[in-house]
């Protein structure tokens, strides 16, 4: 056959078209298996989305539509603002903010600077890290309401073994839970020992991560280990406070199961240890104004907003 020849040539051709449309199938067939993989894992995701829909968004759009009723759970009537009135006038739901609130700041202000320098404790010890890691993070994923019940033994006021050892040195003996007074310190001691183990592991995780060139070379400059840990340790964890210090206000605002199982949905004694999440269950279940209860909701979630949003500002953190 000569060169250039239109048998030859017409031969070529079909080859190459032959070979574009295998390429051309090849892609079409790996897109359609792309296709269906990436739709089998949306079917897995279904299930998920169904719950987040059922049991996240439904209930906030519903509670939403609620706070603008009076409604006791079957007869609705439309009130409009009145019962964000209703609520911003409560005296006792002001009194759920100021107990809150004090519960909460001494939570902070006490488990953060305790829980750091107990992890720069550990941080220092050579053998057995792990060991006080545990025995530290075991109250944090120890049950809050198992925890709130062996602290009503533990800080009973005539059998309690708090009020026993205190006897036994001379000092003088609280009501602990059973007088308004000191209950709120009841709760801020439950608090402190269920939340301070997480404190120590999130603090140690830092402390771990400082490198150890600037600790030496600050050894050669003369530093004291105080030094070290004031000028080098402190702010090496300015961000991890900020984390703590956000997430504990945030908890501590929608505090509810311990003081639940302590003094009821009241907050007993005398509405002493009622919080904003108790005054909204009290509302809600056991008075079915659910209006109400809706209503404080949506106060509550502003206020959170509010503070979280000042302690990013203070704490100069990006969302």
């Amino acid at each position: 056959m000569k060169k250039g020849d239109p048998m030859e040539n017409n031969h070529a051709s079909t080859t190459e078209t032959n070979l574009k449309t295998s390429i051309y199938s090849e892609s079409a067939r790996k897109k359609s298996k792309k296709r269906t993989t990436e739709w089998t894992w949306y079917l897995f995701l279904i299930p998920s989305f169904l719950g987040i829909l059922l049991f996240m968004v439904y209930p906030v759009l519903e509670s939403f539509r609620l706070s603008f009723f009076k409604s006791n759970g079957t007869i609705e009537t439309f009130t409009g603002l009145d019962n964000f009135r209703t609520v911003l006038k409560s005296g006792p739901f002001w009194n759920a903010v100021w107990n809150t609130f004090f519960i909460g700041i001494f939570q902070v202000i006490i488990t953060i600077p305790l829980g750091f320098i107990f992890a720069t404790l550990i941080n220092t010890i050579g053998k057995g890290k792990n060991f006080f890691k545990v025995i530290y993070f075991l109250p944090n994923v120890t049950s809050i309401v198992a925890a709130a019940m062996i602290f009503q033994f533990v800080l009973h006021p005539e059998m309690g073994i708090v009020n026993f050892v205190l006897d036994s040195i001379g000092l003088p003996t609280p009501g602990w839970f059973s007088e308004p007074s000191t209950s709120k310190w009841g709760v801020i001691l439950l608090a402190v020992w269920h939340w301070i183990g997480f404190v120590i592991i999130i603090c140690l995780a830092n402390l771990q991560a400082i490198p150890s060139e600037m600790y030496e070379a600050a050894k050669i400059d003369g530093a004291s280990g105080l030094q070290q840990w004031l000028f080098i340790t402190i702010p090496n964890m300015t961000g991890t406070f900020a984390f703590l210090l956000i997430t504990g206000w945030i908890g501590a605002l929608q505090r509810f199961n311990e003081v639940y199982v302590i003094g009821g949905p009241n907050g007993s004694p005398a509405r002493s240890i009622q919080t904003m999440g108790a005054f909204i269950y009290e509302r809600g279940f056991t008075g079915f104004e659910f209006g109400i209860a809706s209503a404080a909701t949506y106060i509550m979630f502003i206020i959170i907003l509010i503070f979280t949003f000042i302690n990013l500002k203070m704490s100069k953190m990006k969302i």
